[in-house]
């Protein structure tokens, strides 16, 4: 198996990954940069991903995509989860919920039937209820 070369960083690079560590707002983005920093303070990959909390293959991926791309490609993110379709009448529900709060989720459930034509059982639409207004 042919040798890696060795990753190296300069002063500036090891200060921007200290910073951005606690800084970044995405908290898996601020995981890379940990595994990125603590390599850079001479840990090993396997060594810096159980400090991160994540396994050393991941810590392998986090150093390729610092090979690729360094800070860029570190910092992107495509964690975009599926989104609801009660999303697209947040609006709506929201406006019909404060003239008329639902007493229970059960009530929330076929008001929400009603005015979108969306079924949803009691566990999806607390969720949804939430995530919405919390």
């Amino acid at each position: 198996m042919a040798k890696r070369t060795a990753l190296e960083f300069t002063e500036e690079d090891k200060q921007t990954l200290s910073r951005l560590r606690y800084e970044h707002p995405h908290p898996r983005v601020q995981q890379r940069i940990e595994v990125l920093w603590l390599i850079s303070q001479g840990l090993s990959h396997g060594e810096a991903g159980r400090l991160a909390g994540v396994s050393r293959a991941t810590a392998e991926r986090y150093v390729t995509l610092w090979r690729q791309g360094g800070l860029a490609a570190l910092r992107e993110c495509h964690w975009e989860g599926p989104v609801s379709d009660l999303h697209n009448h947040k609006e709506a529900l929201e406006e019909s919920f404060r003239r008329q709060p639902p007493h229970t989720v059960a009530e929330a459930c076929v008001r929400i039937h009603q005015e979108t034509g969306l079924e949803r059982r009691p566990t999806q639409v607390r969720k949804f209820l939430k995530r919405a207004w919390v």
